[in-house]
């Protein structure tokens, strides 16, 4: 009898200690995810900003009168 009873408290100990590590990778699964939803949030906010950017950019290259040609140098003759 007092095996039985030693055997079903090792059991129970082990059960316990497994569910006990299920938790914890349960509750370790649950950080990567918010983090990673977190990290995914802050990048499209990230691209949107940059595209806004790269359009106004765009635009206003497109308004912007051309640039003026630069005025041509003269060379002095040469001398012999």
């Amino acid at each position: 009898m007092a095996d039985t009873s030693t055997k079903n408290a090792a059991r129970t100990r082990a059960q316990n200690h497994f569910a006990a590590s299920e938790q914890r990778d349960s509750l370790v699964k649950q950080m990567i995810a918010a983090e990673r939803a977190a990290t995914e949030q802050k990048t499209a906010k990230l691209r949107a900003l940059r595209l806004a950017k790269e359009e106004a950019d765009r635009q206003a290259a497109r308004d912007a009168p051309p640039p003026a040609a630069p005025a041509k140098k003269r060379r002095a003759p040469r001398t012999k």
